[in-house]
């Protein structure tokens, strides 16, 4: 087999790996909350004439760091998949934060390597993927 096809080979593995990682860390939650968040209905179906049932409000303001980081983070920065830094540990982060804290943030925001742009949570706000960094920095 070429170099080519093992590095394509190779790369299948790994994606076929982080999206299964994925998938298990968002289960991993437990919680009455995570549970009913999971199994919630994405739609509603209403007969012609009926009024549609009145939903909780849209939630307000920016999620916490804690929030991003266990729906979005966990999947790599709790396994190290893609050479992502385990969150708390210190050794890891230190030669990145040494660039700065404005690099780390930029590369999160905006991808880096390995790291897709707003690590997959494509509606985070800048300031709810900072508060998810200084979340997994306070681990």
């Amino acid at each position: 087999m070429s170099a080519k096809g093992i590095f394509l080979r190779r790369l299948a593995v790994s994606a076929i790996t982080a999206l299964s990682l994925m998938g298990a860390a968002n289960a991993a939650d437990m919680s009455e909350e995570a549970i009913a968040e999971r199994i919630a209905p994405v739609g509603s179906v209403y007969l012609e004439g009926e009024a549609p049932v009145e939903t909780a409000a849209a939630p307000t303001g920016p999620r916490t760091g804690d929030a991003v980081y266990n729906t979005y983070c966990i999947a790599c920065h709790a396994t190290g998949a893609a050479g992502a830094p385990l969150a708390g540990d210190a050794a890891a982060w230190e030669p990145r934060l040494a660039q700065g804290r404005d690099i780390v943030n930029n590369h999160a925001i905006n991808g880096f390597n390995g790291m897709p742009a707003r690590g997959t949570c494509m509606d985070c706000s800048d300031e709810e993927i900072v508060a998810a960094i200084d979340h997994m920095l306070a681990l």
